[in-house]
């Protein structure tokens, strides 16, 4: 133990002037040194040495996996192997996205004997609202921005795949910027427009006098990423014939004007994105199979608006500050409610869309419910959204699912006493009973349930 302790000052005089926020903690989580950038992007001028780190960073009285999270400090001491986690972490501007690497520090004799800890914030995400880039919290969006942040700083083929309105431009370009690419040119094509006569004149550019009306040399889309990141959006969209081109870049890395003879180099990252099923087009032979495994390298799957819940406030605050920045516009309770029941089929685009609208309607301050189902398009809206607006309310308008009236609400029957869960689901099933508009499978699978469950359940009620 002597020998750790005289090391420890040398540790500490090495991590101070290097320009990354790191920490040096022992195996029970304490910090026993923190370098000048953690202290001055983390402490908030408050002392840290001495005190827990998951106290610091995530005001928790237990570690991180004790907490729901995952610890890479326990990791790393269980397998002596330096970790990497994803985490929120606590500052003085508020809770951020921070990247977190533990490094296990040995002793003489093998043993370990401390912990670096090297923050990094991700400056393109927040986890509050913000008036650009990426927004959100959840564990879906925070799963795909780990992913997302493990592959930027490298050269890999990105797959971005998900449902159209996801923010796969957006989150292609937080890869771009996070890459050591960065200082380069970010330049987006869209796939769904390239017919094959222009897919060689857009990509590889032409000389002058290639063809008729060639009246100058162009540069193409390849040449214009040099040095940077090209981004293929909806790559499925490509028919075979061009797939075959583009392949021929890939692997060639080479390509030449239209009407040129002059070999140029592609010096580009590539990254790409599809709302389609690459592997069923692969199977129907409607994507190459070798153009796949080059474009494919390292997918991120992009979470839908339906599985991030828990971000639809942050989304929607942060949305409003750009589609409306000169206002200070905010929902009603009853708007975000309403909110809170569509299905968001278009996702974060569709929202976008819903709240640019809506703050054109309002006149004031407060976005109603009334706003997202305005009168001119009540009836429109509300068969698209599955919803009926009813007669107004309060702030905005009442709303019930389409075709039912609202479930029971789960209240004490009387001062002092409560119905149990099993009165109350029965209630319900009732209800559910008397305003499903179906047979008894259709029932079951809108209430979530088996069949045979439904039945069981219905059976203990008549019975």
């Amino acid at each position: 133990m002597a020998q750790i302790i005289q090391n420890l000052p040398e540790l500490v005089s090495f991590l101070e002037d290097l320009p990354e926020p790191r920490i040096v903690m022992d195996g029970d989580y304490r910090i026993v040194a923190a370098n000048l950038a953690y202290r001055r992007e983390f402490s908030g001028g408050r002392p840290v040495v001495g005190r827990l780190c998951y106290e610091v960073s995530h005001h928790f009285t237990v570690p991180c996996d004790q907490a729901g999270e995952s610890c890479p400090l326990q990791g790393s001491r269980t397998d002596g192997q330096a970790r990497r986690a994803l985490h929120l972490h606590h500052t003085p501007r508020g809770e951020e996205h921070v990247d977190v690497e533990t490094t296990p520090v040995r002793n003489e004799s093998g043993r370990i004997a401390y912990f670096v800890e090297t923050m990094r914030v991700v400056r393109h995400a927040s986890g509050r609202p913000a008036a650009q880039g990426l927004v959100g919290r959840s564990p879906a969006f925070t799963r795909m921005l780990e992913r997302v942040m493990r592959v930027a700083p490298s050269e890999a083929a990105v797959m971005l795949l998900g449902e159209t309105g996801t923010g796969k431009e957006l989150v292609a370009r937080v890869i771009h910027e996070a890459s050591g690419r960065s200082a380069g040119p970010f330049v987006a094509v869209d796939c769904s427009g390239l017919t094959e006569t222009l897919f060689e004149s857009e990509l590889f550019g032409y000389e002058k006098g290639a063809f008729t009306g060639a009246d100058h040399r162009k540069q193409g889309l390849v040449e214009a990423a040099s040095g940077g990141s090209l981004f293929l959006d909806e790559i499925g969209e490509l028919p075979l014939t061009l797939q075959v081109k583009l392949l021929r870049l890939l692997e060639g890395g080479t390509y030449r004007r239209v009407g040129g003879v002059e070999t140029l180099r592609a010096d580009f990252r590539l990254i790409c994105a599809t709302h389609r099923n690459l592997t069923a087009m692969v199977k129907a032979e409607d994507f190459r199979r070798d153009l796949y495994f080059r474009v494919n390298t390292f997918p991120v799957r992009m979470p839908s608006l339906r599985e991030r819940p828990e971000d639809l406030p942050l989304l929607a605050e942060s949305l409003l500050a750009r589609v409306a920045p000169d206002r200070t516009l905010r929902l009603t309770g009853a708007a975000r409610e309403l909110l809170a029941r569509l299905p968001f089929e278009g996702n974060i685009r569709e929202l976008r869309n819903l709240l640019e609208r809506a703050s054109l309607l309002a006149d004031g301050e407060e976005i109603e419910a009334r706003h997202l189902l305005d009168d001119d398009e009540n009836g429109v809206a509300a068969t698209r959204l599955g919803l009926a607006a009813l007669t107004p309310e309060g702030d905005g308008v009442r709303f019930f699912v389409r075709g039912a009236v609202a479930p029971p609400a789960p209240t004490p029957a009387s001062e002092g006493e409560w119905p149990t869960l099993e009165q109350n689901e029965r209630r319900y099933l009732m209800w559910a009973v008397a305003h499903h508009q179906g047979d008894r499978p259709s029932l079951a699978h809108r209430l979530g349930l088996s069949t045979r469950t439904l039945f069981r359940k219905l059976k203990d009620i008549d019975g």
